[in-house]
């Protein structure tokens, strides 16, 4: 087995880097549609809708009206809301069907990705592209990561989202101790 200590530096190493090559623009402009909108409903297919779990915890921590896709609890989308979905490699069925439901009902959306010329990012109207590798990319000579599958962009998801919500919460004026009164008491 490999040392563990070095294999976790450049595992991190990987994810800091995937993060800050995240286009400033593109992360301001996602932290306006978050902060216009009046409900936010995430989505995400496997790992990657794990991390948009977290990044819909975050969401109302800051005191915005956020829900997961197919949650009991989750609301039907119209003007005004905004669908945020998770497409790593570009597109998923599940993913590019949600978009078009929500366009139809007047939604904005919004796609986190790794490619951004996939079918969401292109159906999208915002878009946030954390340059790492999926599962669309971890065979062949393009597999560079010492993460397995799509872990890389998984894990800079999770760094990224709380980058955004770091900037959301200054941009709305959040306060970290609302954020936390927010916090579940029931576990």
């Amino acid at each position: 087995m490999q040392d563990l200590a070095a294999l976790a530096t450049r595992a991190a190493a990987e994810i800091r880097d995937a993060t800050a090559a995240v286009n400033p623009a593109e992360l301001s402009a996602l932290v306006t549609e978050l902060a216009q909108a009046r409900r936010i409903v995430a989505y995400g297919v496997g790992r990657e809708g794990l991390m948009m779990r977290a990044l819909a915890m975050r969401l109302y921590h800051l005191g915005l009206d956020a829900h997961m896709v197919g949650d009991m609890s989750a609301p039907p989308v119209g003007a005004g809301d905004l669908l945020i979905v998770s497409a790593g490699p570009g597109g998923f069925s599940t993913v590019d069907g949600l978009i078009g439901v929500a366009r139809k009902a007047g939604a904005r959306t919004a796609c986190i990705t790794a490619q951004p010329s996939g079918s969401a990012p292109t159906a999208c109207d915002t878009v946030l592209t954390i340059p790492a590798q999926t599962m669309a990319n971890d065979t062949g000579p393009a597999a560079a990561s010492v993460l397995p599958m799509g872990s890389l962009f998984e894990g800079a998801q999770y760094l990224t989202f709380e980058l955004l919500v770091l900037a959301l919460r200054g941009h709305i004026g959040a306060d970290p101790a609302a954020m936390r009164a927010r916090h579940t008491n029931l576990e």
